[in-house]
């Protein structure tokens, strides 16, 4: 159905004459006419009687009046609903207790006013996908692997750098210490079950155990981060690696131990993907937002593999 015609035909209904709604709708009145007729032949009906003093309303007219109205509402919905800033702001975290949800937390804290919507979706591919379609506005990603460029039309940009810290159990032998080198890592047992080859996070941890000597179980089923820590907190023997914002909640009895780890600290590069021509202003201020709040972040004495975005 023409919705010219539809708001020609309330606009008649209104003012009950053709010339008067032809002035409102800044139209000639033969345009009016033609459109009220087109509007009549397509719905079978009459709509309008012509009298001297103007037009009027036939029952069928009557009846359509409402509907044709609520029409009208329902275009302006649909419009508002894609219009520049008027729909939240839809960004992958990836996982709800990484450092890309405690950012984005940070963010929401700065501008309340910002509608959000925070999905986590599981491998790049998928997150760059949805970002191409328009189905999320940004990811936060590692942007691996090696060979894999990013599509011309997405953005990417480093956003934070996350220490990996060492978790272990009370009766580790590290238990104590209060950092840890890579080198004294070497030999020690590092159990990360949630490693999915494929993935980004696996790019990463490949890089650097090749580069350092290190061992990584990636066996057996991975039941979240609350189990691993049952495990950590009960065999001496057994390690893991978590990021320095990563949020861990244990009971009090698990005893469990972060260490930081040192010569070199070992960095998740965490990068903001985008659409370069995405208009939505709100990602403009989410960039603005991450930009400050992660400024002046020193690479020194760190180490990425060396896919990562540059700073």
């Amino acid at each position: 159905m023409d919705l010219d015609a539809v708001r020609t035909f309330v606009a008649v209904a209104d003012a009950g004459q053709f010339q008067e709604a032809a002035a409102d709708l800044a139209v000639t009145q033969q345009a009016v006419s033609k459109r009220i007729a087109a509007l009549e032949r397509d719905l079978g009906v009459r709509l309008f009687l012509r009298r001297p003093r103007g037009a009027e309303l036939t029952i069928d007219g009557q009846a359509f009046l409402p509907h044709a109205r609520e029409l009208l509402r329902a275009a302006e919905r649909a419009v508002a609903s894609v219009r520049a800033g008027s729909r939240a702001l839809r960004v992958d975290v990836l996982n709800s207790r990484g450092a890309a949800s405690s950012l984005m937390r940070g963010f929401h804290r700065a501008h309340p006013e910002i509608e959000l919507d925070v999905v986590m979706l599981f491998d790049i591919d998928r997150a760059v996908a949805a970002i191409r379609s328009g189905a999320i506005d940004a990811s936060f990603r590692a942007v691996a692997e090696p060979g894999r460029p990013l599509p011309d039309d997405i953005e990417a940009v480093r956003v934070t750098d996350e220490a990996l810290q060492l978790v272990t159990g009370p009766a580790h032998a590290l238990a104590g210490a209060r950092s840890v080198t890579l080198a004294q890592l070497a030999g020690h047992r590092i159990w990360m079950p949630g490693i999915v080859p494929g993935t980004e996070w696996a790019a990463y941890y490949d890089d650097l155990y090749a580069e350092f000597g290190l061992t990584i179980e990636a066996t057996g089923p991975n039941f979240g981060s609350d189990a691993l820590l049952d495990t950590i907190a009960d065999t001496p023997s057994l390690a893991t690696f978590m990021g320095a914002q990563t949020r861990l909640v244990w009971p009090a009895g698990h005893g469990l131990r972060r260490i930081p780890v040192t010569d070199p600290t070992p960095v998740y590069p965490h990068a903001l993907l985008w659409r370069r021509d995405n208009p939505h202003p709100a990602l403009a201020t989410l960039r603005a937002h991450l930009a400050a709040a992660t400024a002046g972040q020193d690479a020194a004495g760190t180490w990425t593999p060396r896919w990562a975005i540059p700073r």
